[in-house]
């Protein structure tokens, strides 16, 4: 059911709802850094961590292979 609201929202309460949205989005920021730096550790300590591999390939009009350049 919707509340129709005869007051419109106090300047206050926009910049209130504006600082719990860019709080919740720095937890989430820094909440997914722990969470990729984690998993790096996990996989370097297993050894799968050795080099990235760049997926970038150039090529002068002929078909290229990307397992070939692996």
């Amino acid at each position: 059911m919707t509340v129709e609201r005869t007051k419109p929202r106090s300047v206050w309460r926009r910049i209130e709802r504006w600082m719990v949205g860019l709080v919740m989005a720095m937890l989430a920021f820094f909440l997914e850094k722990m969470v990729m730096r984690g998993l790096r550790k996990a996989a370097k300590a297993k050894g799968e961590g050795k080099e990235e591999l760049h997926t970038t390939l150039t090529s002068k009009g002929g078909e290229v292979d990307l397992e070939d350049a692996r």
